[in-house]
């Protein structure tokens, strides 16, 4: 099985303002730079037919290019626990847009509808049970932005499961425009 998600790429400077902001967070396990990424659907184990089907349904597809700034960070939580520490961007329509038309043709392909609402933004880190607290750190980096920052292009990447955490691979490129 091959364990995909599509995603879009920030460029180098953008990476590497987020890698500035991290640390200072008991419990939490940073993203490195190979990370960091805007997760647009995650797939999933799919076998390497479906995975055929994914990358021809992909192809076909047909969006604008746009641009995204970072705006703000915060936390994930669950029952009161911060679990994810991530970024924003602005503006969310273009990469809802974008997210609708990449579950649809994920559907045609023969996967299920993507069920969650989508929340674009950008894991910075995942923390322990324990761990904590975030709010020095939400406080100190919260107002982050950028200059907006082109978005022409978005990938699939597999996901290989380490015991050191996830390693991404892009295994295909999709141009926007």
């Amino acid at each position: 099985m091959i364990r995909l998600f599509v995603a879009i790429r920030p460029p180098a400077a953008i990476r590497e303002r987020l890698l500035g902001l991290m640390g200072g967070v008991r419990g939490a396990r940073w993203q490195t730079d190979d990370q960091l990424h805007l997760t647009l659907r995650f797939i999933g184990d799919v076998d390497r037919h479906q995975a055929e089907d994914v990358d021809a349904a992909l192809s076909s597809l047909h969006h604008p290019r746009f641009d995204l700034a970072l705006d703000g960070i915060g936390a994930f939580d669950r029952r009161g626990a911060p679990t994810v520490l991530w970024a924003g961007v602005s503006p969310i329509a273009p990469l809802k847009s974008l997210h609708k038309k990449i579950d649809q043709a994920l559907v045609r392909a023969g996967l299920e509808p993507e069920r969650r609402a989508y929340a674009a933004h950008i894991t910075l880190a995942r923390i322990a049970r324990g761990g904590g607290p975030v709010e020095p750190f939400l406080v100190g980096a919260g107002s982050v932005s950028s200059p907006p920052f082109p978005v022409d292009e978005f990938v699939l990447c597999q996901s290989h499961l380490t015991p050191a955490g996830a390693v991404y691979e892009t295994v295909a490129r999709y141009a926007l425009g």
